[in-house]
């Protein structure tokens, strides 16, 4: 009797580490559609939908396809900064945030399509978002296009936004009211265009790669 409930214990705890193995594994099988936080989203092949940025226990996610964001902060926040566009000259990127590993950031590879991104991400192909990339760091290369104002510490493409394009280190276009990025290689096009070089209105550009800088 003692052997056979020994035998049913050694079972049960065995069937019960299986289990936990094999759900980890599956936590890392693409998904086709999932949602986000999720414990058990790693990887996407299809749509990500996400209901809010989780800052706090973040983990991040690779999606392949098109990610989705409806944090309605973002609705509410490009009102809120129309008070301090007088100020705008101010707007830096420099000693905001913290230099993200690519490995610890979202990667998505395909269209990003949100109300506002406040996770660190890259996106590779197109970004849309109405509040852009905020309190986060963000990488495009591609083509980013905001109704209101793109930020970014890194971007290798085309940016494109009525009122403000930010950056850190932009290699492309930026088209705008307001272009500003301190290490930049382009043009940019805008009633005011500040880079490295020089601050112009209308068209401003630099071509020449910075002394000791590797390119991006």
């Amino acid at each position: 009797m003692k052997t056979r409930i020994l035998l049913i214990a050694v079972f049960v705890f065995n069937s019960l580490v299986y289990a936990s193995d094999t759900l980890k594994v599956d936590s890392l099988k693409p998904r086709f559609i999932a949602a986000s936080p999720s414990k058990n989203v790693r990887n996407v092949n299809g749509i990500l939908f996400k209901y809010y940025d989780d800052e706090e226990g973040f983990k991040p996610k690779k999606v392949n396809g098109l990610g989705m964001g409806f944090n309605f902060l973002g609705i509410f926040l490009p009102p809120l900064l129309f008070f301090g566009l007088p100020s705008i000259g101010d707007w830096s990127l420099n000693d905001d945030y913290i230099i993200v590993p690519r490995e610890k950031m979202n990667k998505i590879n395909g269209l990003q399509l949100s109300l506002i991104n406040m996770e660190p991400t890259v996106t590779n192909g197109l970004e849309i978002n109405v509040s852009s990339n905020i309190s986060t760091y963000a990488v495009i290369n591609g083509v980013s296009v905001s109704p209101f104002f793109n930020l970014h510490h890194e971007m290798k493409g085309v940016s494109v936004a009525p009122f403000a394009n930010v950056g850190m280190k932009c290699r492309g276009i930026q088209i705008g009211l307001y272009n500003r990025c301190n290490d930049f290689r382009g043009i940019q096009i805008g009633m005011w265009n500040e880079n490295g070089k020089r601050k112009l209105p209308l068209i401003n550009w630099n071509f020449k790669r910075p002394k000791n800088n590797k390119a991006l």
